[in-house]
């Protein structure tokens, strides 16, 4: 492995960690973005002997130092107006637990910010894309989610935001923020909005990661313990979600033998865990996943019971990306007629004008019921609809099939 992927991997894994070691010393994040990407710089020439025992300890320290530096050559170290405020640091559930990266994640998603501003900044600093990435993610220039980000850091310093992690009396309130940020942060990384990778793994992780911590925060909550058993049903299947040959593969093709039944146990249990304490969101989701997880084959899927947990997803989260899968899945139990029915009268939802995915099931559903001309159309529309390359490449082959 060479110098730059070494490096490319220690940021994957580390930048969040050094961020947040460095933001707790200067109370700034612009001057601790700014020293930690001089630390990564320097590694590329200081590493050229090899790579320390502890990379990520090197990196604080060298972070850390050109902090201090800056902050003694502009002699303000005892005067500086925090751009973060500090409090009194509330004990974690679990005692001992003291992590720099839990701090930065509920600054980012503190309620004073909109869950836009939220979002970026997570993916930005916990997450540690670079704006421009990040303004992939969101389908906007890079110089206007610039503007965005500046303006939240603006934000946490006017409004003096603390960097600690909530107490008990304040987590409540705050978790579910935090929890629908997390996944947010998974299912872009899980489904790339664009770029010729299907996954985008660095998101995938840092979300599971970040969830992981959560849970050693909170216990015995039943949305953290939700939204992990999720994430982990979902991520079980990465292996087989693309083919030797690069191609996307559906869950109707995927060799389920290549699933982590490791993760798939770890989230089964997780599930069973938080439907006893609550029925939340994120674990009636993760139950849907469980379902397709306990099928030996696509064939043996429980589609009635899959679309009766949709329906009960639907009277916890009203969403129209749930009204579209109950009906895809509705397609599956009863016929392509009857899904299509089911998703004729999301035509007229704006939330969903456009989602790709819309005009991808409607293609499908077209394509089972021999109307090769709707579904050319329908398909036409989705690939207009979608920027990834490894589902464009999937929804084209499928475009040829109904037009030959």
């Amino acid at each position: 492995m060479s110098l730059a992927q070494t490096l490319a991997a220690v940021h994957r894994e580390q930048w969040a960690r050094v961020l947040a070691a460095t933001v707790r010393l200067t109370r700034d994040l612009d001057l601790a973005e700014e020293c930690v990407q001089d630390a990564f710089a320097q590694a590329l020439t200081s590493w050229t002997g090899g790579v320390p025992q502890r990379p990520g300890a090197w990196l604080t320290t060298v972070a850390r130092n050109r902090a201090l530096d800056r902050l003694r050559r502009e002699r303000v170290l005892h005067q500086k107006l925090p751009l973060l405020v500090t409090e009194p640091q509330a004990p974690a559930a679990d005692e001992g637990l003291d992590d720099d990266r839990l701090r930065l994640l509920f600054t980012c998603c503190h309620p004073a910010l909109s869950r836009d501003a939220q979002v970026a900044l997570t993916l930005r600093l916990v997450c540690g894309l670079s704006t421009a990435e990040v303004a992939r993610a969101y389908l906007v220039s890079e110089p206007a989610m610039a503007a965005r980000i500046t303006r939240a850091k603006r934000k946490i310093a006017t409004a003096r935001i603390p960097y600690r992690v909530p107490g008990p009396d304040e987590l409540p309130p705050r978790v579910s923020a935090v929890c629908e940020v997390v996944h947010l942060v998974f299912t872009t990384g899980h489904t790339a909005p664009d770029g010729p990778r299907l996954v985008r793994y660095d998101l995938v992780d840092g979300a599971v990661t970040v969830a992981r911590l959560l849970r050693l925060l909170l216990p015995r909550d039943a949305e953290v313990a939700g939204l992990l058993a999720l994430l982990l049903l979902v991520d079980a299947r990465r292996a087989a979600r693309v083919g030797p040959d690069g191609r996307l593969r559906l869950l109707a093709e995927q060799d389920r033998t290549l699933w982590d039944a490791a993760l798939v146990a770890e989230g089964a249990a997780l599930l069973g865990e938080a439907l006893r304490r609550a029925p939340t969101r994120w674990a009636v989701q993760a139950a849907i996943a469980a379902v397709h997880a306990e099928a030996p084959a696509w064939e043996a899927t429980d589609w009635d019971e899959i679309t009766g947990l949709y329906d009960v997803l639907l009277r916890l989260w009203p969403s129209p990306v749930v009204r579209l899968n109950r009906a895809v899945a509705l397609g599956l139990r009863d016929g392509p007629a009857a899904g299509l029915a089911a998703l004729d009268p999301l035509l007229d939802e704006p939330a969903l004008a456009g989602y790709g995915y819309l005009s991808a099931a409607r293609a499908d559903f077209l394509r089972r019921l021999g109307r090769r001309g709707e579904a050319a159309l329908a398909y036409e529309e989705a690939l207009a609809l979608t920027a990834n390359e490894v589902e464009r490449a999937f929804l084209s082959t499928r475009l040829d099939a109904v037009r030959g």
